[in-house]
């Protein structure tokens, strides 16, 4: 199942409001979702954005790729921004502690 963030439009007509959604890439633009994590009203002034950070960064690091409208909502609320510091970060700590669970468990290997 590929999964999508994307922008899902709801309001009245020439008055659009959107959530911010995490939905299979097979529904409908406003069809059924997997879990709302933000919105945005862009016909306020400033535009709106209110985006839950955990609940994003928690899909974006489970695979989800934003829409090109998605992606410019998250880097303007600076979610992308940490995504991309996280990750950096992370893969440095994970290698360490794979490398060290690796290196224990030839050490038990050696032992039998």
């Amino acid at each position: 199942m590929a999964v999508r963030i994307r922008l899902r439009r709801m309001g009245a007509k020439k008055r659009p409001y959107y959530r911010l959604v995490v939905a299979d890439s097979r529904v409908p633009r406003d069809g059924s979702y997997i879990e709302a994590i933000g919105s945005y009203d862009p016909m306020t002034e400033p535009a709106v954005i209110k985006v839950d950070v955990e609940k994003a960064l928690l899909w974006l690091s489970r695979g989800a790729q934003p829409s090109d409208s998605a992606r410019q909502v998250l880097e303007k609320a600076g979610v992308l921004e940490k995504y991309k510091s996280g990750t950096a970060a992370g893969s440095g700590e994970e290698g360490e502690q794979n490398g060290a669970l690796a290196g224990a468990g030839a050490q038990d290997g050696g032992t039998n």
